[in-house]
């Protein structure tokens, strides 16, 4: 038995405004429990909300990359309901005209899923669990976020991941959010819902709520497919509920039944009156947004770089950003983006910190390229300089002055050393005449171990040639 597989997503970005949505309250995620609040937060009488300009900027940058239609009127509606986390008792959302709707975004295989629609709203506070207690922490309350709802246009959980991945991404290089799902700032919910195929009746969906990691999605999405599948092969019905997704035991668990739509009463806010968004307005906040990957992408595909380290340095904005300036020095392109997503990426790896974290400027280290594709140092040279600079904590200018490297690039007396090594294995001219051409690559090592590493590898290979050739 065949399905179809039909799956939605509702994702929600927290944006990196430096106030709330409608306070001033500061927006951080490091300050002591209950610290960021205003009255308003705490929906204290006679408070009035204020529109954040910056969180609309922000809206419309990322409308516009999803390709999405923008209202230039501004509506916010309350969403009324009572819980914990809400001290208001509802929630100023866009409700009935979101700034953006049907837009698309393109995954790599090149399949369009629809974006229903982006709305900006308010979050809730953040609650902790400890026994039976429970613990509110306003510092979240009031952070502008995103509201994104795809279409069901989602086949599975890979697409689903991918989806979030390009979320994500838009929203870290347009520099409107942080986009870490442990933090809080990117959370998603999954509805999936599975039908015989050549079937037109559609299965009860199914809500996974809350997923908070790239990797979970897709576990989520998988076994979720999986259950149902499973369930109707059995010839069991598939139950319209909510489910978390449980990391421990790698499955969804039922949190609740859903039995009818919940009735949120709907209305218009009376203290935001509508707002015209003006066409200069509009206009000026997307010429004014920062590149998106895949612009990156072309760019450096142009400057030379092949499709394999364009895609590797896009993997994140700090990543470009430490490569643009890096570019500044005047180093090659394609030199400097192997040295980041070779040398600088594995000690990232190995010491598990970001490029924000390193200690090596994007300068310094393109200044150190430069003196490799200058000839004046090996490849090998400027490894061993950059390890140690980084080690020690030290300007790799002041590694240089101390180390006191040069390569060698006396041609005479690199023919003299390679002459030398020919006369005692004269095997190596008959192998290398007979067209083994490693050959090289083993005479190349021998000099460098004789000149310890400082010979010039490009003057070697050449004057290796000419003598084998010579003989």
């Amino acid at each position: 038995m065949e399905f179809n597989v039909v799956i939605g997503l509702e994702m929600h970005v927290e944006m990196n405004t430096k106030s709330k949505m409608f306070s001033s309250a500061p927006v951080s995620y490091v300050a002591p429990s209950n610290t960021c609040l205003s009255l308003l937060d705490m929906s204290f009488p006679g408070t009035l909300p204020s529109v954040n300009k910056q969180a609309i900027v922000n809206a419309i940058r990322l409308s516009h990359a999803l390709h999405m239609e923008i209202s230039d009127i501004l509506t916010f509606e309350r969403k009324n309901y009572f819980y914990s986390d809400l001290p208001k008792g509802y929630q100023i959302t866009q409700a009935f005209n979101p700034i953006g709707k049907n837009g698309y975004l393109t995954l790599n295989s090149g399949k369009i899923i629809r974006v229903e629609r982006l709305h900006i709203e308010e979050d809730t506070c953040r609650q902790f669990h400890i026994g039976n207690e429970s613990y509110l922490d306003f510092n979240r309350a009031g952070i502008p976020l995103f509201e994104i709802v795809t279409l069901p246009d989602i086949t599975s959980g890979s697409e689903a991941k991918e989806v979030l991945e390009t979320i994500r991404s838009m929203v870290t290089f347009l520099g409107i959010s942080e986009g870490k799902a442990e933090l809080g700032n990117l959370r998603c919910d999954v509805n999936v819902s599975l039908s015989e195929k050549g079937s037109n009746k559609l299965g009860h969906k199914v809500e996974i709520k809350n997923l908070n990691s790239l990797a979970n999605i897709q576990k989520a999405v998988d076994y979720e497919i999986s259950r149902q599948s499973n369930l109707i092969k059995e010839g069991k019905s598939i139950k319209q509920e909510t489910r978390r997704y449980d990391e421990a035991h790698k499955r969804t668990v039922k949190l609740r039944e859903k039995v009818d739509a919940v009735d949120y009463k709907f209305f218009t806010d009376p203290n935001i009156p509508p707002i015209k968004l003006s066409k200069e307005f509009i206009k000026d906040a997307i010429d004014s947004s920062l590149e998106l990957a895949s612009e990156k992408k072309v760019r450096y595909k142009a400057l030379g770089l092949n499709d394999y380290d364009s895609s590797l340095l896009v993997n994140s904005k700090d990543i470009t950003d430490y490569f643009d300036e890096g570019l500044k020095t005047g180093c090659s392109v394609k030199l400097l983006a192997n040295w980041i997503n070779v040398d600088v990426q594995a000690i990232l790896n190995k010491e598990n910190i970001s490029i924000k974290e390193f200690n090596i400027s994007s300068i310094e280290l393109g200044n150190l390229v430069l003196l490799v594709e200058q000839d004046k140092l090996s490849n090998k040279q400027a490894r061993e300089i950059l390890l140690e600079a980084h080690s020690s904590d030290k300007k790799i200018e002041k590694v240089l002055q101390e180390r006191n490297f040069s390569l060698v690039n006396d041609e005479a007396k690199l023919l003299d050393i390679i002459s030398e090594l020919l006369d005692s294995n004269p095997q190596i001219v008959t192998d290398y005449k007979e067209g083994k051409d490693h050959v090289i690559g083993y005479l190349v090592g021998q000099v460098n171990k004789v000149t310890n590493g400082n010979a010039n590898p490009k003057i070697v290979h050449k004057l290796i040639i000419q003598e084998i050739k010579r003989r």
